[in-house]
């Protein structure tokens, strides 16, 4: 093997990156100052949101009251890479997520590669919720005053406007909260992860008030490619869960807490869902399901004859869509940080901040490029690409799994994958199928993403590599 692919495939051994982990190069460190409830809000905050309330409307018409197995089926299929991350962050707890994972068990050129893929997964994707977020602003000012704001400062100029301000005001302000500190920012976040978990049960009380077992039947109106093509749709409700493992650095018992956050997160996103979908088609016939997020307001407006509680849904979906923002976007700017500490993008995103112990630059440019991407740019294919890049990322993160057992079985594990090495390479398989269930349009976006990162990581971040320039002065001193 040559010298230019042995470098290609260097791997940081886990012993380094948890000593670089602990260790201060450029000044202050990252402050440890979250406990498990934090971390698990982190990972629920950055699943639920958009998601349940627009996904069930879109889902139900192929599957029928079917939708409800199919939310445990997807649920299923995020399990098997979940505990995979679990057993991931438990072992390598740094903020690199499956950036360092794949660092330490594929090499760097997989790592760049994955990391590339996450900042698609993490920027555009806040970007395409926060263009959401303004979306839910419009009609929560129509529904209460009857009024809305003019298209030309609600949407980018590619969809008839001139720029999407709401967008770029909720990025704004996940930005001010995040440059505050991770304490002050991940205790928001709980709150509001809490009001959009009571948003959800309120909806539940109401629809099972109206639930009637007829409209369950029959109950798989389009057989069993119905309810996994609805399954194949709503499994990206789920992504987000590994948002805790971009807390690394953050977390008080890391080892500990990052694998208990992750499942427990999945689990309470689950039953959420699961029972939301029990609710919707047990009060409305499936057939009358709009395809929107109206769908479950017309459920509250129908059940109690009144307007209010779907008021209070839309204002639960306006916080859930904020929670999104600030949970991604945390999670974004700690994977640069991590890379920029690697030295494969350039060093200013790992600047901390000695009074907040944040990464303020970091977080700063992170906000700019989301804020302009949401106001100015009809995010498109792009957007779409986002799903297919969490899938890659999941399945390298299973992939780990199985290598760093086999290369290194006598690391201290805080937390094992059951059933191995079944569950990992299940986490493989269902990846690669639901990448493959894609359009062809969302591949070629994805090549097109991938081909501009191959160019940044060799025109910058293989000259750049800390791993590398180390390996190299070794090689001058012998």
């Amino acid at each position: 093997m040559s010298t230019f692919t042995e470098s290609l495939f260097a791997r940081k051994s886990v012993d380094r990156i948890l000593a670089d982990s602990a260790a201060a190069h450029d000044g202050p460190q990252l402050k440890r100052s979250m406990g498990l409830g934090h971390l698990t809000a982190l990972s629920i905050g950055a699943s639920l949101g958009t998601g349940i309330f627009v996904i069930l409307g879109e889902a139900t018409p192929k599957a029928g009251p079917a939708v409800i197995v199919a939310f445990i089926l997807a649920a299923v299929t995020a399990l098997f890479s979940a505990l995979s991350y679990a057993e991931m962050a438990g072992t390598i707890p740094v903020s690199g997520s499956s950036y360092s994972y794949a660092y330490a068990t594929i090499g760097e050129f997989f790592a760049w590669i994955c990391g590339w893929c996450l900042l698609l997964e993490y920027g555009v994707s806040v970007a395409a919720v926060a263009v959401g977020w303004g979306q839910y602003i419009n009609e929560l000012l129509r529904t209460l005053f009857d009024v809305e704001l003019p298209t030309a400062i609600a949407a980018p100029p590619g969809d008839g406007g001139i720029v999407n301000i709401p967008s770029m005001v909720i990025v704004a302000l996940a930005c001010i909260v995040l440059v505050g500190g991770a304490t002050e920012s991940a205790r928001l976040n709980t709150a509001m992860v809490v009001l959009k978990v009571c948003v959800l049960v309120f909806f539940c009380a109401i629809a099972f008030t109206a639930f009637e077992s007829g409209n369950l039947s029959p109950f798989m109106p389009f057989g069993t490619h119905g309810m996994t093509a609805a399954a194949a749709m709503v499994f990206f409700s789920y992504i987000g869960f590994d948002a805790a493992s971009t807390a690394g650095n953050e977390a008080k018992n890391p080892t500990r807490d990052l694998p208990r956050a992750i499942i427990l997160s999945l689990g309470i996103i689950t039953v959420l869902y699961c029972l939301v979908a029990l609710a919707a088609v047990g009060a409305m016939p499936w057939q009358e399901f709009g395809g929107s997020e109206a769908s479950l307001a017309k459920i509250l407006t129908d059940v109690t004859g009144q307007t209010w509680p779907s008021v209070i849904l839309s204002i639960g979906a306006v916080i859930a869509i904020a929670s999104v923002v600030l949970a991604v976007m945390y999670g974004q700017s700690r994977i640069l940080y991590t890379m920029g500490s690697d030295g494969l993008v350039p060093r200013v995103f790992a600047k901390v901040n000695p009074r907040t112990f944040v990464p303020v630059r970091n977080i700063v440019i992170v906000s700019v490029v989301i804020a302009v991407l949401a106001g100015l740019v009809p995010l498109g294919e792009l957007a779409n690409a986002t799903s297919i890049g969490s899938l890659f990322a999941f399945a390298l993160v299973n992939v780990g799994v199985i290598l760093l057992r086999i290369n290194r079985p006598d690391l201290p594990r805080a937390f094992k994958t059951p059933l191995f090495p079944l569950i990992p390479v299940l986490g493989i398989g269902f990846c690669g199928y639901l990448m493959l269930q894609l359009e062809a349009r969302t591949w070629i976006a994805f090549a097109v993403w991938s081909a501009v990162g191959l160019v940044v990581y060799f025109v910058y971040g293989y000259q750049h590599s800390r791993l590398r320039q180390d390996v190299d002065l070794a090689k001058d001193a012998r």
